[in-house]
């Protein structure tokens, strides 16, 4: 019979993968410290991701009850990252294992919008701009053909202003 602790932890992490609309990363955390998983939550947390440390049975469980695939990576210690912006988490993932000697967390793959993720995904989604990012350029490649008809209607209206100054110089002659 599970215990009652573990039936709370599967209802909270099923609600919240259901919440993630089944996108979220698995890393393996383990060999980082209490300090340096704490500068990790705070790091993901300003970039709109969380970290859920879980067992795997757990994880296995509330993919199943979700309808979700099954995950190779669910070997060892796991915890699942969810995310708003999938390449600034994972940006942050990455760079976060750059800066500490043991290459920790290290990606071990993941789910997004259903589609399952290997590892190295992970780590091709950080080198993506962000959703902020990607935005801007948006508006710049639809703003620029605005602004090359406003050019356009723009130089229209100064040759008629040096059309009409010419005729009346003439005029004036």
């Amino acid at each position: 019979m599970p215990s009652k602790r573990n039936v709370e932890l599967l209802a909270a992490l099923t609600e919240t993968l259901r919440a993630a609309n089944g996108s979220f990363f698995l890393v393996n955390y383990q060999g980082l410290t209490a300090k340096e998983t704490h500068a990790l939550r705070q790091a993901l947390k300003e970039k709109g991701g969380r970290l859920f440390v879980a067992k795997n049975t757990l994880i296995a469980l509330a993919l199943k009850a979700l309808g979700l695939p099954e995950l190779d990576g669910l070997t060892g210690p796991s915890a699942v990252v969810l995310f708003q912006d999938p390449a600034a988490v994972a940006k942050v993932l990455v760079e976060f294992s750059k800066k500490n000697n043991k290459g920790i967390p290290e990606a071990k793959g993941g789910l997004l919008s259903g589609q399952v993720l290997a590892p190295k995904d992970v780590v091709a989604l950080a080198e993506l701009p962000s959703m902020d990012e990607l935005r801007a350029e948006l508006v710049g490649v639809l703003q620029a053909p605005m602004a090359e008809l406003l050019g356009v209607l723009g130089g229209v209206a100064r040759e008629l202003v040096g059309v009409l100054e010419a005729y009346a110089e003439k005029q004036a002659a």
